[in-house]
């Protein structure tokens, strides 16, 4: 069993701290638990729509994922949080930003960790054959301005593989079941947003879009 430590618990200001002057993550908001961090991310944005708004989850009770999909998150376990963004695409690029996602979750797992991932289209991220990672990214016309984009990211960190539904046991597992240790989530959680923000600028800002 790889139990959630009390002291890893996720502090908004503690992250927000670590992005000065990044784009992803320059506001971080921390739900102890919501029903799913899109949903509640859109709400936020309703009075807060600045790019680049962080909201994490502890807890998600109806996590989404693809194709309407129930997202498992267990409470304290892993990393469940939405981006909001205004690239400057079109809605039906939207894949644009699934791929920008799991690529950079990718990079991320193979620097940290030294553990060689594998990108299962259309938004799943594996590890040894099974599910370590997905991204849910959903869009919304604006008029006048940016279309809204919502990116939604779901990463096993902690579970054991009893944290799992019976079914999903043979297709999913953490980083702590593949490293044979916990790993900690404050830690991860600055590192993901800091290669998030670093590559989206690389592909996202004005100057990529034009080259």
């Amino acid at each position: 069993m790889f139990p959630a430590e009390t002291s890893d618990r996720l502090i908004a200001d503690e992250l927000q701290a670590h992005s000065a002057g990044a784009t992803i993550g320059r506001r971080i908001i921390v739900l102890d638990q919501t029903s799913s961090t899109n949903d509640a991310i859109l709400q936020v944005a309703i009075t807060n729509s600045n790019q680049g708004l962080v909201l994490f989850a502890e807890h998600q009770t109806a996590g989404r994922g693809q194709r309407g999909n129930r997202w498992e998150s267990a409470a304290g376990k892993g990393l469940w949080f939405s981006i909001l963004l205004r690239p400057k695409i079109q809605i039906n690029d939207s894949g644009r930003l699934t791929i920008w996602a799991i690529e950079t979750i990718s990079d991320v797992i193979r620097t940290e960790f030294s553990l060689e991932p594998a990108i299962k289209l259309p938004n799943d991220v594996q590890l040894s054959g099974r599910k370590v990672a997905g991204v849910l990214v959903e869009m919304r016309a604006q008029e006048k301005a940016p279309h809204l984009a919502v990116v939604g990211i779901g990463i096993n960190v902690n579970q054991s593989l009893e944290d799992f539904p019976p079914k999903l046991q043979s297709r999913a597992i953490s980083f702590a079941m593949a490293l044979h240790r916990p790993v900690d989530r404050r830690q991860l959680a600055v590192a993901v947003l800091r290669y998030l923000d670093r590559t989206y600028r690389e592909r996202f800002t004005d100057e990529a879009l034009q080259s």
